[in-house]
């Protein structure tokens, strides 16, 4: 308790440290790394004051504005072989070939060919109004000729040489840039540039005909436009790509992939949250090379996963000291041991993972290396663990980490906000709630006994748990905290026709394992955690509070294809009933901000929560309320609730 007490101290200094900076314009860490933090904190002490105090109403002191161009996101391909997919697909007569600047976005908003605003992405609806500040840059145009009205869109970007003599104390220059252009004074602006990729005329669609039309009429306005390039055909573009990939580190800005457009402009497809006519073709992972030094075992229910701790290097514009392994079979085929020099990348640019020992000759390795040590007993039971290759877990059904994880698992997929951590713990350390259906038999009188609660507490604790609910096949099954089975993993065996509680357990190993993204280690996971779980799954459906839904009819599904993660309080019911919803209607539910999703959900959409900085970064669409409504009714977000024009 007091190794957790002071983990929580140290936490709760550094989220509020990397806030203030953030918020006084000198980002110290990344969006991913700041996430890492705050989840960890809130994993640890939900209830944490500090916690509440997130939000950004305003407090850089810019006031707000709409956009006029899109700023949805965009569709990404990370493979030559994904790109080509997409190609086929749109089926463009030639490829626009961009840039793609590792900056902040920025439009300028011109009346009458003047300046009359520059807003941030912000939501990719409304942004914050940084005039002032965007005067001050280089590239940014005050008067432009024509008497023209509409938006210009662009990136501010910091170059390298002016990073390395003035800022290299920041992360990256995009996060240099991001802060600065944000600063209350304005101090440092003078330091940025402004770079124009895009352009749309006010009540004028067909103002530009072809991409191509707007990057000449940028030059022409004295705008230096974004370094573009028109292609034929889509293997010139992957061609391209990998000409670029070998030249960007010896370029004076970051680059992070390409932006492919369709020749011609379609301003229609443009308003649209994810346009189809335009994709963002990314580099291959950045490859960094360092020692490794040791190998720590991070616990999560049964499973043990290992992560390796390295020499620090760069990577992707952040120091990296640990990095993922995945799981025994991994270690055991690339032949790693400790002092062994390996190559890391970052998935997604984000999350480093030891991809596999690094070439031969560069002299990294360390002069004596040694044997990795797997643990052998579970750390909670003292249970022999069971190495199954792919995973390392312990086999004790009875395991009082294993269930504890499990009531902990089954709590945040129902969204029971009310029965915190704290509480849960000690019902369990207790013995009085050591199973899910245990949730469903206590009493107000019992609760009062803990945590000193109040009759009113308790009231309320136990009114939540015992409100009814209808959830997924694929929400109750993941609840149960199968080891690595969650609800998209089981929404595949759903989607193949697994669609009932009887199908599933009907199912044999050969069946699963037939679905396709399952594969047969986590058909066996699935099969042999349904049979495990099988009369406490029984006791839950029997107390009448959970009722299991049945899968949409083809027909009623409005919103297939679309994913959805929630924030925040939502007015008209809990986050964990909102997402039932979508997925009855065909949609997909995340738990967390990631590059494919379609909408953020929240009623706070200026707040600076992780979520949504996280959306900004990556183009995610942030929707309110009202418009998640009108999506559920098979509508369109209406002007000001999600329209990106």
């Amino acid at each position: 308790m007091k190794d957790k007490d002071e983990r929580i101290a140290v936490l709760a200094g550094l989220v509020e440290k990397y806030q203030d900076s953030y918020y006084s314009g000198e980002t110290e860490i990344t969006d991913a790394e700041f996430d890492l933090l705050w989840d960890e904190l809130k994993g640890l002490d939900p209830d944490h004051p500090l916690l509440k105090k997130v939000g950004r109403d305003s407090v850089d002191g810019f006031p707000k504005a709409k956009h006029l161009i899109p700023m949805g996101s965009q569709e990404k391909a990370a493979t030559p072989d994904e790109f080509r997919a997409w190609a086929k697909k749109v089926r463009p007569a030639s490829f626009v070939v961009q840039h793609k600047l590792d900056g902040a976005s920025l439009e300028l908003q011109y009346e009458n060919g003047k300046l009359k605003k520059a807003v941030t992405r912000g939501d990719g609806i409304t942004g914050d109004d940084i005039t002032r500040n965007a005067r001050r840059m280089a590239g940014v145009v005050a008067e432009i000729s024509g008497r023209f009205s509409g938006g210009v869109r662009g990136e501010v970007v910091m170059t390298l040489e002016v990073f390395k003599e003035k800022y290299s104390d920041k992360a990256n220059c995009r996060n240099a840039a991001n802060g600065i252009m944000r600063r209350k004074d304005g101090e440092g602006c003078q330091n940025l540039r402004y770079i124009g990729y895009d352009a749309a005329s006010s009540g004028d669609d067909a103002f530009f005909k072809t991409e191509m039309e707007k990057i000449a009429w940028l030059e022409t306005q004295g705008f230096t436009p974004a370094e573009t390039k028109e292609c034929s055909d889509a293997e010139e573009v992957i061609l391209y790509r990998a000409e670029i990939a070998e030249k960007r580190k010896g370029m004076s800005l970051d680059i992070d992939g390409l932006v492919v457009k369709d020749f011609f402009t379609d301003m229609a497809d443009l308003r649209r949250p994810r346009p189809q006519r335009q994709i963002a073709f990314k580099f291959e992972p950045e490859v960094a090379y360092t020692i490794l030094r040791s190998v720590q075992w991070s616990e999560s229910g049964a499973a043990y996963t290992p992560v390796g701790i390295v020499d620090p290097v760069r990577l992707a514009g952040t120091t990296v000291q640990r990095a993922n392994l995945n799981n025994p079979d991994m270690i055991r085929a690339m032949g790693l041991e400790i002092g062994s020099a390996v190559s890391v990348v970052k998935l997604g640019e984000i999350i480093p993972k030891i991809e596999g020992l690094a070439p031969a000759g560069l002299g990294l390795d360390a002069a004596v290396k040694t044997e990795i040590v797997f643990p052998l007993d579970c750390a909670a039971c003292g249970s022999v663990l069971e190495d199954g290759g792919t995973r390392l877990f312990c086999p004790n059904p009875a395991c009082s980490k294993r269930l504890h994880h499990r009531l902990e698992k089954w709590v945040s997929v129902l969204d029971i906000r009310e029965l915190g951590d704290k509480l849960l713990r000690q019902l369990f350390d207790s013995g009085r709630v050591r199973e899910i259906s245990d949730l469903y038999t206590l009493t107000e009188g019992e609760l009062t006994e803990f945590e000193r609660m109040g009759e009113l507490s308790a009231a309320k604790v136990a009114r939540h748990i015992n409100t009814r609910r209808e959830i997924s096949l694929s929400a109750f099954v993941a609840g149960f905290n199968l080891e690595g089975v969650g609800e998209l993993v089981m929404e595949k065996a759903v989607s193949a026709g697994f669609d009932t509680l009887e199908k599933l357990r009907a199912a044999s190993v050969e069946e699963l394992s037939g679905v396709y993204g399952l594969g047969e280690v986590t058909a066996t996971v699935i099969a042999a955690g349904l049979k495990e779980c099988a009369t406490g799954m029984d006791k839950v459906l029997a107390t009448g509070v959970i009722a299991i839904t049945a899968p949409p009819p083809p027909e009623n599904v409005p919103l297939k294809g679309l994913s959805f993660c929630f924030t925040g309080e939502l007015k008209k019911m809990k986050r964990a009933q909102a997402g039932e919803t979508v997925k009855a209607r065909g949609g997909s539910v995340k738990p967390s901000v990631v590059k494919d999703l379609s909408y953020l959900v929240t009623n706070d959409p200026d707040s600076g929560s992780s979520k949504n900085e996280k959306a900004r970064e990556l183009g995610v669409t942030i929707i309110d309320e009202d418009a998640f409504w009108a999506l559920l009714e098979g509508g369109t977000p209406s002007a000001g609730q999600g329209e990106l024009f």
